[in-house]
């Protein structure tokens, strides 16, 4: 009996310190990143990757050598496999390293599905994640010459398994000392001139830490953005900025919640982990909890099975 493909689409990291300037190279050219003239779009990008790539380094040293998104995200698909049945074929594919977005349609062609659902790890949704993961399929399917239905699941950044991962997650690494803590959730940031433009991703980010905060009514909370890239205004407030103020108003226990990420790479280890670990020292934070990312939590499979057979 033909059966139902999958893609599990993530970002991709470099797999090894060799890896981290063609890695760089791929993500400054996507035009939904760096919106400049397509003419110059590629010599930009190899600059800024030239450019970038042994300070980049030096934080995947810090990190073990590599990020370690692909290893998860081949684990968040074992387990969703396991949970759909030998009726669905499981692939990753990533948009800026290996295995990327062809090599998992390829791997469904070989398995004669009859049907492709496309499945972003990215809950919420943004022209510049799971819009840029599309395209790149799109662009795929068309140079294949591809004649299989397809589905595309946008968002799920209210489904309510998602959100009950995350409570159960909060709650499991604070422990139960976690009424004690100020609540930050850091979600990656974006232009602001794409949410002037109409990208939802703010909004759902807003909606998903609402549902969750409904669980921990007597915790304190904000939310702010980290990793902006370029000059140009990104989403504030800025997470390390967020985090200078709290110390400033005497907040001694914080947790760090990264509540747009489902599974761990520079953004959560290097940044929120190491950097802002000490910056929270610095402004007189004595507890410092960053809550892990959700990952292969059981909560979570069953949310992206529930998402996959809604598309059945």
């Amino acid at each position: 009996m033909a059966k139902i493909g999958v893609i599990l689409m993530n970002m991709g990291g470099p797999d090894s310190l060799e890896a981290v300037r063609p890695f760089l190279y791929n993500l400054f050219s996507d035009h939904e990143i760096i919106r400049i003239p397509r003419l110059i779009q590629k010599p930009v990008a190899w600059l800024i990757a030239k450019t970038r790539a042994e300070k980049t380094k030096e934080y995947y040293i810090k990190m073990g050598g590599k990020s370690p998104q692909k290893e998860q995200t081949f684990q968040q698909a074992q387990e969703l496999q396991k949970i759909l049945g030998d009726d669905f074929v499981v692939a990753v594919g990533m948009r800026y390293w290996h295995p990327f977005i062809e090599e998992a349609v390829e791997k469904l062609l070989k398995e004669k599905v009859q049907k492709i659902i496309l499945l972003p790890l990215y809950p919420h949704y943004s022209r510049t994640t799971t819009g840029s993961s599309f395209k790149e399929f799109e662009r795929v399917y068309k140079k294949k010459g591809i004649n299989i239905p397809v589905a595309k699941i946008n968002s799920y950044h209210n489904h309510p398994l998602f959100i009950k991962a995350w409570v159960e997650k909060i709650k499991q690494d604070v422990w139960e000392s976690y009424k004690d803590f100020y609540f930050l959730f850091s979600a990656h940031s974006l232009p602001e001139k794409l949410i002037k433009e109409g990208d939802p991703y703010k909004n759902q980010i807003e909606e998903t830490v609402n549902l969750i905060m409904e669980h921990f009514p007597e915790n304190r909370h904000s939310i702010a953005y980290q990793s902006r890239v370029s000059p140009v205004k990104w989403l504030e407030p800025f997470t390390d900025e967020e985090i200078k103020r709290l110390g400033k108003e005497g907040i001694k226990k914080l947790s760090v919640i990264p509540v747009s990420f489902v599974s761990e790479h520079s953004e959560t280890l290097y940044e929120l982990d190491i950097q802002y670990g000490e910056l929270a020292k610095e402004v007189g934070i004595t507890e410092y909890k960053r809550v892990g990312t959700l990952r292969n939590q059981p909560l979570f499979i069953e949310a992206l099975k529930d998402l996959v057979l809604k598309e059945v």
